[in-house]
């Protein structure tokens, strides 16, 4: 049974989350190795996207057979690890983080796991990042910047391929966006316009998981 460590907010019984981990594929060793590096190195460990999200991150990246791929938020490298064992046969994760001192961490997680062809790290701010890579997506995942959710958005959608598959993790936000009234803050703001967005978005058909803390799915029509 995994810890409660993973339950980012209680949507769910514990006893049925806890049950729907335990009925899970087996975690890769790589991947529990990896766990277990962020957990033991990382001042917020939590932002790991763990063995239920990655999973379903890996069996929908191998349901896709994507040419190419973009992650905005690669913290540790556990959804990045996850996304890119779908990828087509010369195909191209580009992943962006922020965070400069990750940069030596997250390339030797690569290479040890024999990615570093096929993983394309970018250091730096998305929005920037983004307007420079040349190509389009078959497959979008956002887990960054909260606050900048919507902004992220508007860039992906003009970069997603017809047919291509955008995700969007944190979205239910600790369950604060279905609060009445509302909380005020920043993030909380972002992510509900981010879910009103791609909802009333024509060319876009969508829907939100509620796995750990929300997953919004959304495929270009």
């Amino acid at each position: 049974m995994k810890e409660d460590r993973r339950q980012i907010y209680p949507f769910l019984d514990p006893r049925i989350e806890n049950y729907c981990e335990q009925m899970l594929s087996s975690e890769k060793p790589e991947l529990t190795a990896l766990d277990r590096q962020t957990y033991l190195r990382f001042v917020r460990p939590n932002m790991i996207s763990g063995h239920w999200q990655g999973e379903f991150l890996q069996i929908l990246s191998k349901m896709q057979r994507p040419k190419t791929i973009l992650e905005i938020g690669t913290f540790s490298g556990y959804s990045t690890l996850c996304l890119v064992c779908g990828l087509q046969k010369g195909g191209i994760l580009h992943t962006i983080e922020k965070d400069g001192e990750l940069r030596e961490f997250l390339l030797d997680q690569f290479k040890q796991n024999g990615y570093e062809n096929q993983i394309i790290l970018h250091i730096g701010q998305a929005i920037d990042i983004i307007k420079t890579i040349p190509e389009t997506f078959d497959l979008i995942f956002i887990d960054a910047d909260k606050a900048s959710y919507p902004d992220y958005y508007n860039i992906c959608i003009e970069k997603l391929n017809s047919d291509g598959v955008i995700l969007a993790d944190n979205i239910l936000w600790y369950g604060k966006v279905g609060l009445d009234p509302m909380p005020a803050d920043k993030e909380t703001i972002a992510i509900d316009s981010f879910n009103k967005l791609i909802s009333a978005d024509p060319r876009i058909e969508n829907c939100i998981l509620p796995i750990r803390d929300g997953i919004m799915i959304g495929r270009k029509r």
